[in-house]
Order: C-alpha cells, then structure tokens, then sequence
C-alpha cells in the first residue's frame, strides 16, 4: 500500500477528528503492547489480528499505519521514553548524594522501569532485533543515546573530582551492552539472581569504570 488512507475529518460523538485519530492510534499501540510484548509475538501477529485485538478495523489501522513495522517502532521508542523518564527523574532527586547512591538510584529506576512489566524487556531487547535495517538503526541510535547519557554522568563526575577524568565513550558503550544483555537473561529466566543483584552487578561495573583501580576521588 503506497501510503495512509485518508482518515475522517470533523466531529463526531463529541470528539474532533484529531482526538478520535489519537485514541484509534493509542488502541491499536496497546493492543501490540500485549500482542508483541507477550504471545504470539511480533513475527507472528497479522494485521488483521492485531485490528480485532485493538477492536478496530483493517481499514481504520492503515489510517493509522504503513504497516506492523510502523507500530514496533512507535512501541520501542515508547519503551525507552518510558525508562528514560524514570532515570532522569531518579537523577534529579539523587544529584546532590554521593556518587555511589547516585548511580544506584539511576540503575535502580531504569531496572525497575524497563522490567516491571515483562512484555517491555520483550519489545526492547527480543522483538526489535533483526526485524529491519531500519528498525535496526533506530535500535541503534536508541542505544547511542543511552551511551550519551552514560558519558554525561560520567563527565559530571569526573567534574566534581568524583570519578577519573578521561574519555568515556567505549567504556559507557560497552557497559550498555552489558546493560542491555544482563536485564535480557534475567528476564528470560537464566539466571539465579533477584533484580537486586542484577542491579549491585551492574552498579559494581559502572564503579569500576568511573573509579579504576589506584585511583582516589578528590572528594564525595
């Protein structure tokens, strides 16, 4: 289909057009919530099944939508827009602590965010990969930007004289891939550990980069 059908314009059952597109666009994104997040799963849901779970029609979906692709993407970058919320605000309550706490509420809240609904970890680390080069890409550029928060807190530490001064980049982008992995098994069940210790593990490795061995903060 070369592109969206048209979608109706002016009032009806008291909502205008843009509300009434808006709320068809927010039932079809939590219907593939559930679809994709949980069974059948991405590769395995229809358009035409993903319409009847929404309660709308085919026609009203491509009103919305090119295609599925459209709606995974819209879903991860909801996804991350959602953790990233919650890290920056445990950010701002915790910037005035030590280092160390500081960290670990980050860690915690984005932990806690991106796993305390099982079909976020899904979309985020299962479902996106290898779906597209264009969904591969902004997988991509979804994690560069979790590098650059990384390195901003880095930088901001190593400011303050609480953490070594030095180029960031490859250490904040390796640790998001252990990020990234970790959150991934324990999700999946294969590891014995609790998200505590998930969190203390990753909290740990962040430490180690920030704080290598011989090195003394000027001050916390």
């Amino acid at each position: 289909m070369a592109g969206r059908l048209k979608a109706p314009t002016g009032r009806y059952g008291g909502k205008s057009a843009t509300e009434r597109q808006a709320e068809r666009r927010r039932r079809f994104l939590d219907a593939a919530f559930d679809l994709f997040g949980d069974a059948p799963g991405y590769r395995a849901t229809t358009v035409a099944a993903l319409s009847e779970a929404a309660g709308l029609s085919t026609r009203q979906f491509y009103e919305e939508f090119h295609t599925l692709e459209d709606v995974l993407a819209a879903l991860h970058l909801q996804v991350n827009a959602w953790a990233e919320e919650a890290v920056l605000a445990a950010f701002a309550e915790a910037r005035d602590l030590p280092l160390a706490e500081r960290v670990t509420a980050m860690f915690r809240a984005y932990a806690a965010n991106v796993s305390g609904d099982p079909r976020r970890i899904r979309i985020t680390f299962v479902e996106i990969i290898g779906v597209s080069p264009r969904l591969e890409e902004q997988r991509l550029a979804r994690r560069s930007r979790w590098v650059d928060l990384i390195c901003a807190e880095c930088d901001a530490s190593a400011a303050r004289g609480q953490a070594a001064r030095r180029d960031y980049r490859i250490a904040a982008t390796a640790f998001i891939g252990s990020v990234n992995g970790l959150l991934h098994d324990w999700s999946a069940g294969w590891l014995d550990a609790t998200l505590d210790d998930v969190v203390d593990e990753l909290v740990r490795q962040l430490l180690g980069i920030l704080r290598p061995e011989g090195w003394s903060p000027e001050g916390d």
